[in-house]
This record gives C-alpha cells, structure tokens and sequence, in this order.
C-alpha cells in the first residue's frame, strides 16, 4: 500500500506540472532515474511543459 500511494503522489505531482526534480526531492531519491520509476505510468509527462516562448505570447496577449 505505501508503495502505491509513493507512486500516486508523484504522479499526481506530475500531472500538475511539477518539475521532476522537484518530486526527486521531494521523495528523497538520489538518483532521478529512481524518480522516473515512480512516474512512468503518467500519460502527461513531456506533455504538458511549455517552451518560454509559449509564456511570452501568454503575456502579449494580456497587454
């Protein structure tokens, strides 16, 4: 059971667009491949990250 929700919190870490480095130390791994492990199953990851050019239209906009 611990496992599962050590796999859950950092899923759901993922999926609202948490850096993986900061779920490695958050989950006290050394190692961020030992992290990878623990998010593998999410469908979002890469996904959802936004080149910085992508914020610069964001503000033009609300200019």
């Amino acid at each position: 059971m611990p496992h599962s929700l050590r796999h859950s919190f950092a899923t759901h870490l993922v999926e609202s667009g948490t850096d993986i480095q900061t779920i490695q130390k958050l989950m006290g791994h050394k190692d961020v491949e030992t992290t990878m492990g623990y998010v593998h199953v999410s469908q979002v990851l890469g996904k959802s990250i936004k080149s910085p050019m992508d914020t610069l239209e964001d503000r033009t906009l609300e200019d």
